[in-house]
């Protein structure tokens, strides 16, 4: 049986402290959202200012991330590329970039969504939540 590690509270609380001191740092209002790798919502911060909309687009986002292994961006691209029917795909409602996975030792072990500025930016706080992980 493999062993693998996975996201513990403490965990889910450092990226969400550090995505929302990227996003306080350019005062932007989003809805940051943190899953397991089966899309499972772990915790989620919405700041104040953020749409009602972005509660919702964020774990979305951070879902997709999850369930598909690479980023919600990749899913968006493949839509903008003109294959259409890649919105049937089951399970991916946020497929729009801001989601990012969250890779351990080459282990897929949850997600971060982020919602409610340009999407890059979304992406941005995202990978600055992940990257608290390998600090001490």
């Amino acid at each position: 049986m493999k062993t693998k590690p996975v996201l513990e509270h403490a965990d889910v609380k450092k990226i969400l402290a550090a995505a929302v001191a990227h996003a306080n740092k350019h005062e932007w209002a989003v809805t940051i959202a943190v899953v397991d790798d089966g899309g499972h919502l772990l915790g989620l911060e919405r700041l104040d200012g953020a749409a009602p909309l972005s509660a919702h687009i964020a774990p979305a986002k951070a879902k997709t991330a999850a369930v598909s292994r690479r980023e919600s961006k990749t899913q968006e691209d493949v839509i903008n590329n003109g294959r259409y029917a890649f919105l049937s795909v089951p399970l991916l409602e946020g497929m729009l970039e801001g989601g990012v996975p969250v890779i351990i030792n080459g282990e897929f072990i949850g997600a971060v969504g982020v919602s409610g500025v340009k999407s890059s930016e979304d992406a941005e706080i995202a990978k600055a939540g992940i990257d608290a992980l390998s600090q001490p």
